[in-house]
């Protein structure tokens, strides 16, 4: 298997200021992980300039006056884009447009053949980006604009978004809250303090009915009871919509040891989701799967994450060095409530 990186070094000259967690490192030390494991000298990853995206893809999600504004404020020089922290610099237009244009770029080289899967390593992330705002580091929403470019430019009918990312993808939901032509499954820390959407009961609307699949879980949740919500809920209704394409919003902010999320999974932990999602690929559309980066914030841990959700892909040994984690009792006994009443309400929808 090959695998395609999309990266550029444009998506470093976005920069939030000093001291702001969504920083160039990220990026840097996740290409240094992978060229340091081998993959690109042994062939199983090729490295690819990724093309910026063209004004009509970006609209085909956000509004104009939106896109018009963002650019106007880098113009200026930057400056907050939301009531939070998410911040513009002088480049930051031309890396979020080239982020959104990455995304769906891996998307033709997934679909051309010509690549097994592709990475996505972008900044800005995106899928907090709503139709007309910015938020949680986000600006535009590359995961979202990829699946709506399978829908309009290859006229898929059934998209998967799995998002592992520690918080909720308001934006990417609120984009397909009502059809059925994406199927949106995130599992994610309670989003009670942020961003205040993704609880259980938010499961689409219209013929969208029972296509938006939130798991809310409690802060500190183990390897242990994440690793069951995938077996006992994304598993079985992610088989039964088969998709013809997944895409995964893919958060390394998962980690305990993450400075701004409040899970509790160990490397290992991802990296058994992660195989849990490409083995849905692999026998529900042809191994269709490009994973586009989100959060992950803990220099320390994202590169060897990354490097392993690769080295699984294309078959090569790399040695992972963590321990599981267990949800404690206290914990535990909410994070399976949680997990009755989501298989409770998706029951509706979905044999489970």
């Amino acid at each position: 298997m090959v695998v395609a990186i999309l990266y550029s070094e444009e998506f470093l000259a976005h920069d939030p200021g000093p001291g702001h967690p969504e920083c160039p490192e990220r990026l840097t030390v996740m290409l240094n992980e992978l060229k340091k494991a081998g993959f690109f000298t042994e062939g199983v990853c090729e490295l690819i300039e990724p093309r910026p995206a063209r004004p009509e893809e970006i609209q085909m999600l956000h509004e104009g006056r939106y896109i018009r504004w963002v650019k106007a404020m880098c113009e200026r020089g930057g400056g907050l884009l939301d009531l939070g922290d998410t911040v513009a610099s002088p480049s930051s237009y031309g890396a979020a447009v080239r982020a959104a244009g990455a995304a769906i770029q891996a998307t033709e080289l997934v679909l051309s053949g010509r690549y097994d899967a592709a990475f996505a390593l972008v900044r800005p992330p995106g899928h907090h980006a709503g139709r007309d705002y910015a938020r949680g580091f986000c600006i535009f929403n590359n995961v979202a604009l990829a699946a709506q470019h399978l829908l309009q430019q290859h006229e898929l009918e059934r998209v998967a978004i799995i998002d592992i990312d520690a918080h909720h993808g308001n934006g990417t939901q609120e984009f397909f809250y009502e059809t059925d032509k994406v199927l949106y499954v995130s599992l994610h820390q309670d989003p009670t303090w942020f961003p205040g959407t993704g609880f259980e009961d938010e499961v689409g609307s219209l013929d969208g009915r029972g296509f938006t699949v939130n798991i809310p879980l409690p802060f500190l949740t183990g390897d242990d009871i994440y690793l069951r919500a995938m077996e006992m809920l994304v598993e079985p209704i992610v088989r039964q919509y088969g998709p013809q394409f997944i895409l995964v919003s893919l958060g390394f902010d998962t980690h305990y040891a993450d400075p701004v999320a409040r899970l509790g999974l160990s490397m290992l932990g991802h990296l058994r989701a992660f195989s849990t999602i490409a083995r849905l690929a692999e026998k529900l559309c042809g191994g269709r799967l490009v994973a586009v980066l989100e959060g992950g914030y803990s220099l320390s841990h994202i590169g060897k994450m990354l490097a392993a959700d690769v080295a699984l892909l294309t078959g090569r040994d790399y040695e992972l060095v963590d321990e599981e984690t267990r949800t404690a009792p206290n914990v535990r006994a909410r994070a399976e409530k949680t997990l009755r009443e989501v298989r409770r309400i998706q029951s509706e929808f979905w044999e489970l």
